[in-house]
């Protein structure tokens, strides 16, 4: 293995609390009710448009493109308010780096957000391709974003991982021909990256390494 790809929410950092206040900010202001903070473990995952879909009531989507403004204005002022590193998840990475990986971010948040997380919580030096969802460009599960990272780092499929808390990120390797781990300390099941077909199942950060190197 060459080339290690990561899911960012759930994956690499918790941002759950503040996707949720940022969403329940924008409810709160269009008269909506708001959601619990363990609703949000479903409702994220397939990008931000999904995200806003799912919390407004089913009778109000006409409302839609006013909450996703609500919504990237505050979590474009908020989004570092709570969330932060998972435990494990610095050492892993520097590990690997330090054993000559290519390190790189595929995600369904905007672009934008996903640029700046990383750049926030790990730097710019890290990761060498960070990609979110950008217009006109399908979200995983679709293999596009992931068939663009080895395309522009020229590495193979059977050279590169994906590593993710939900089945959407087991279903992005699978789509794209290559091996998958799930990662237990994130959002989803164990039930539910077993059932996605993960190839490998890590309990904590370090176990990543271990699949990978040894």
């Amino acid at each position: 293995m060459k080339l290690a790809i990561f899911d960012l929410d759930g994956t690499l950092v918790n941002s759950l609390a503040d996707i949720a206040e940022a969403t329940n900010y924008a409810m709160r202001i269009l008269g909506f009710p708001e959601h619990e903070l363990s609703e949000f473990n479903y409702l994220v995952g397939d990008g931000v448009a999904k995200l806003i879909e799912r919390a407004l009531p089913v009778e109000n989507q006409d409302k839609f493109d006013e909450a996703l403004s609500l919504y990237n204005n505050y979590y474009n002022k908020n989004y570092t308010v709570k969330t932060y590193i998972y435990d494990g998840i610095e050492k892993m990475l520097n590990t690997l780096k330090e054993k000559g990986f290519e390190l790189a971010v595929a995600s369904n948040k905007t672009h934008e957000f996903t640029e700046n997380v990383i750049s926030y919580y790990f730097g710019d030096e890290l990761f060498t391709e960070v990609f979110g969802k950008s217009e006109g460009n399908p979200v995983k599960p679709s293999p596009a974003i992931v068939d663009n990272i080895m395309d522009k780092l020229n590495i193979s499929k059977e050279n590169t991982v994906m590593i993710g808390d939900t089945c959407i990120d087991i279903k992005t390797g699978k789509n794209a021909g290559i091996k998958t781990i799930g990662c237990l300390w994130g959002f989803r099941t164990l039930e539910e990256l077993v059932n996605a077909g993960a190839d490998y199942i890590a309990d904590k950060p370090l176990d990543i390494v271990k699949y990978l190197c040894e």
